[in-house]
């Protein structure tokens, strides 16, 4: 009955959103020429620009009199008003009933694969004209291979949406050296050496507090953010879903893999031994995993190097000397393991079609945060809110749930960006710990096959887009209620509800592009 109802609470999104881009429509043939510019004006003349992120950070968000959002306005003639999802509520379903509900921002962050909706359903704006004219910083810094990408993404090979673009790992897998020292360890090179560091982290006290507390390595529920396990099997994941990359000669979807069953079976040892988290799969959200971390417990994790500075932080005020380093990936005989990278394609700006009178403010706003010429306000932020300055240079101020959130939008990252970045987010004697775990990754990263996969491929196959089969495997083949054996039911059993039909899309995607 539980499903029956949720069929029906998504079929009546669908309506909605059909009634309201037919709507839509109407209204936009009604309105004033897109060059005309300003949907909306502030009391000084100046245009709004409603911004949609998802995903937010420690902080409030910043009012029209905020000096972050007065310094755009003065720069742009566009006042930034952000959007974000309510505290607790699920994002994707959020931002599908604000869609269906036609309360449309000027531009959005798509999460969900719901810049495939609006593309389909006609209700996303074509940028290919509009880009080069009104955001020349985007347009020219964005690599031509990653537009490419985004054509690939739409039935009439037109650009709807601006790309996350990171040209070197994001994510790596992160260990506590000084837990390594403390057991008088070296670096595991081996599956086996790795296994044995784990059983060193769990039976002899290497944060030091005396109790038996420590989590070897810890992962969130569903199996997420535990890459790193997977990782050394050679199976493309990211933040817990499987990918698409070549196994058995051609692109393939990870999750069903002879390289995942292995990693699952070796997953399900460590949680028997309770060298795993045995509360991973309870780890809801992050909240409850983070703290774990930033509380000492946790040895061998899978995170992101250049967001270390508040976590690592938190670390030294119990443990003092907490180091963290890049650990290479242990060898695992028979497979090829390594990091996985996702450089261009992935969505992370689209106007909807609704919001065309807007389009050219929120692309001026848009380019703003792309032109270099910015890139130290984009940086820094406001003087006492977002740095201080010491010894006369600026240094960043750690957020906090009181503070207004600095106002950004651009998320273009190279190699150099990157270490200007550690360079200006972490203390000087924290910045050498941050670049070497960046190069440990760099060493073990790789593109996959399905970077930039776009979400069309899974149209009208809902349930193998949101891995919702493999996680319920996964959680009840390694927490030990169902055998390993069951893996390969699964796999019957997500070829059998569209696997097969969706694997030939991407395998035709992948020749058009690659």
């Amino acid at each position: 009955m539980k499903k029956n109802r949720y069929h029906v609470f998504l079929f009546s999104i669908v309506v909605l959103f059909l009634l309201v881009l037919t709507a839509c429509s109407s209204s936009n043939n009604e309105s004033t020429s897109k060059d005309e510019g300003n949907k909306e004006e502030t009391a000084d003349g100046s245009a709004t620009v409603t911004v949609f992120k998802s995903h937010m950070g420690k902080g409030t968000i910043p009012g029209s009199d905020d000096p972050h959002v007065q310094y755009i306005k003065e720069k742009t003639g566009v006042e930034y008003q952000l959007e974000s999802t309510p505290p607790g509520s699920e994002p994707a379903e959020y931002i599908n009933l604000m869609i269906a509900s036609e309360d449309f921002p000027d531009i959005l962050r798509p999460i969900g694969g719901v810049e495939q909706t609006l593309i389909n359903q006609g209700g996303a704006l074509a940028l290919d004209e509009l880009l080069p004219k009104h955001a020349p910083n985007v347009w020219e810094r964005i690599p031509e291979e990653a537009w490419n990408i985004v054509r690939s993404a739409s039935p009439d090979g037109k650009i709807y949406y601006v790309p996350k673009v990171y040209l070197i790992p994001e994510r790596a897998a992160l260990l506590r050296q000084d837990w390594l020292d403390a057991v008088g360890m070296e670096m595991p090179k081996t599956l086996d050496e790795y296994k044995e560091m784990l059983i060193a982290f769990r039976d002899q006290d290497p944060n030091g507090n005396g109790k038996k507390d420590e989590l070897p390595t810890s992962g969130r529920e569903f199996g997420r953010w535990m890459d790193h396990l997977f990782a050394m099997f050679g199976v493309a994941m990211w933040e817990g879903y499987p990918e698409w990359d070549i196994y058995d000669g051609e692109i393939n979807y990870a999750g069903t893999s002879e390289n995942m069953k292995a990693a699952i079976a070796f997953i399900r040892e460590l949680y028997a031994e309770k060298l795993l988290d045995n509360e991973t799969f309870l780890n809801k959200g992050g909240d409850v995993w983070t703290a774990k971390i930033n509380n000492n417990l946790v040895g061998s994790w899978y995170h992101l190097p250049a967001n270390l500075r508040e976590r690592y932080a938190a670390m030294k005020e119990g443990a003092p000397d907490a180091y963290i380093t890049g650990m290479p990936l242990p060898e695992v005989e028979g497979f090829d393991g390594f990091i996985t990278q996702k450089s261009m394609g992935e969505p992370e700006w689209m106007i909807p079609k609704a919001s065309e009178d807007n389009a050219i403010n929120a692309l001026k706003l848009l380019d703003f945060f792309y032109d270099p010429e910015n890139a130290e306000f984009v940086q820094y932020g406001i003087e006492g809110v977002q740095h201080e300055v010491v010894d006369g240079e600026k240094v960043l101020l750690p957020s906090s749930d009181d503070k207004p959130l600095a106002l950004g939008m651009l998320n273009l990252t190279t190699d150099e960006s990157m270490k200007l970045r550690i360079e200006n987010s972490f203390v000087e004697e924290e910045q050498q710990m941050v670049k070497d775990i960046f190069e440990v990754s760099k060493a073990d990263a790789r593109r996959i096959a399905g970077d930039g996969l776009p979400s069309t491929v899974y149209e009208g196959y809902p349930d193998i887009q949101s891995h919702k089969l493999f996680q319920e495997y996964l959680t009840k083949i390694v927490i030990g209620e169902w055998e390993l054996d069951k893996f390969d039911e699964f796999v019957e059993k997500w070829k059998q509800s569209g696997g097969e039909e969706v694997t030939k899309q991407v395998q035709e995607w992948y020749e058009k592009v690659k």
